[in-house]
């Protein structure tokens, strides 16, 4: 390419597209490079400089300074520390003479420019738009194809809605106006893109900002919202002030704002509930008008046994399990719907179990272990750490008092110490399946602790815990699988 081609392409191109002139110099660098790799080694390293003022260019080769003995060595990407005057690690350049350009290289830099000037004009539309990740956008469709609806969103400015973003049974056609929450997501090979999508929870809270004036002035929060697209949501709202009702305030009068986001989510049933920093009684709103007889938790793992009576169990619970999931959704803890009767069954297992461990562990009679537990003593713990007086209405020996609480103690460090080896295995089990920690973390607040655990989950219930596409998740469920088979 002569000089004068060169400045020339840089000009047009530049006051065409509107992009700096550095930009556009960059990605003739690297298209003549890429043209004129063909006449040297494959592996070989080029790199083209510009003159920005004479549109002179240079062709440059780098070498790596590595060791020669080293079985990795490599003539064409490597050189040594004598032939280079250079220490070990360093970079050794040599300037190479230009590559005549054919036909055939020509064709080829022109298409890399082409690429590289597409993807700065693409990164130079999304740069506008990244104050406006992950909120609402009007836009006008475009284009149909099989797999996603392109949408104009702004003068020159597209963005794609995949299919499945859209909510059940939605159909849009040429020049149909759509909503949707705009979402820059890194695409592998071709950088940062304009996604939308209207199945997501935030296209809940966007639409509620716009229907209730309260939410924009801060005076209402939302605070968490769980949602089945075009089926179910709920949203929990808080208020600081005392004299506002939040939940009557997103429903409006005679219901018209909540209407309004329903009628945008294609008649989508919309639950308001009170948010609670107490995660029980945030559940016992989001259960409404299923009452909640009792709850049970548990904050290592995250879960809680919630109990209501059998006229409320199948309300409690939703059509195929809609409403319960939700709930957990919302609320993050994993929730276990049972009857009264079961709970009150359970219990009782419960203390029958613990009063075996008390009669094995200290080696107590029987009616001093339920004298222990009917203190409301219910680990290993409390009774090697509470005050002698609670014994003394049973156990009259000082000396029998000190045995008991240390045998308490020493079958506390047991039980920690068994959890503390089963966790251990637990994680390196699923480390096994090349999970990163913080999906282990994930899966462990969900109850599944093991590969067994996550080996009985469904595609769409391992997407719901943790970030993965249908196809990863299939593999890695079936990868769990593998031991039950071997």
């Amino acid at each position: 390419m002569q000089s004068n081609e060169i400045l020339g392409v840089v000009d047009s191109v530049s006051t065409e597209k509107g992009l700096d002139k550095n930009i556009i110099f960059s990605a003739i660098e690297v298209a003549i490079a890429s043209a004129s790799q063909r006449h040297f080694h494959e592996d070989a390293e080029l790199i083209v400089k510009i003159d920005r003022d004479t549109g002179e260019y240079s062709t440059h080769r780098n070498w790596l300074v590595f060791d020669e003995t080293d079985e990795e060595y490599h003539l064409e990407t490597h050189t040594t520390e004598a032939a280079s005057n250079l220490q070990l690690g360093d970079i050794h350049t040599e300037q190479q003479e230009n590559v005549p350009f054919g036909r055939i290289e020509t064709q080829a830099a022109r298409q890399v420019m082409l690429q590289k000037v597409r993807e700065a004009e693409r990164e130079k539309v999304v740069s506008q738009f990244k104050n406006q990740n992950n909120q609402l956008v009007n836009g006008t469709v475009k284009r149909v194809t099989r797999d996603n609806i392109i949408v104009d969103i702004a003068y020159d400015a597209e963005a794609i809605l995949p299919r499945d973003r859209l909510m059940p049974g939605e159909i849009y056609k040429i020049n149909d106006r759509i909503r949707a929450i705009l979402q820059i997501q890194e695409v592998e090979g071709r950088g940062p893109q304009l996604m939308l999508n209207r199945s997501c929870p935030e296209m809940v809270t966007e639409l509620f900002s716009i229907e209730v004036p309260e939410i924009n002035e801060d005076i209402i929060e939302i605070r968490g919202v769980a949602r089945d697209a075009g089926s179910r949501s709920k949203i929990a709202v808080k208020t600081n002030d005392g004299r506002i009702d939040p939940v009557g305030a997103c429903v409006g009068m005679r219901g018209s704002r909540v209407q309004a986001v329903s009628a945008e989510l294609g008649n989508e049933r919309i639950d308001i509930i009170i948010y609670d920093d107490n995660p029980a009684q945030l559940v016992i709103n989001a259960l409404v008008p299923a009452k909640v007889e009792s709850i049970v938790m548990d904050e290592d793992s995250r879960s809680m046994d919630i109990a209501v009576n059998q006229d409320n169990l199948a309300l409690a619970i939703g059509s195929r399990g809609q409403n319960i999931r939700l709930a957990s959704k919302l609320v993050g803890w994993e929730l276990n719907i049972v009857s009264s009767e079961e709970a009150e069954a359970k219990v009782k297992v419960d203390e029958t179990e613990f009063l075996a461990k008390l009669t094995a562990s200290l080696e107590v009679s029987d009616e001093i272990a339920e004298q222990i537990a009917s203190l409301g003593l219910s680990s290993f713990d409390d009774i090697a750490y509470a005050d002698d007086s609670l014994f003394k209405s049973f156990i009259e020996d000082d000396s029998e008092i000190a045995r008991v609480k240390g045998a308490a103690e020493d079958a506390a460090l047991m039980e920690a110490m068994g959890a503390i080896t089963e966790e251990e295995d637990n994680v390196e089990s699923l480390t096994d399946l090349n999970l990163e920690e913080e999906d282990i973390q994930k899966l462990s607040n969900k109850g599944i602790k093991n590969k067994d655990d996550l080996a009985e989950l469904a595609v769409d219930e391992l997407q719901d815990i943790i970030e993965i596409s249908s196809d990863n998740a299939s593999k890695m469920i079936m990868k769990a699988r593998e031991h039950w088979f071997n």
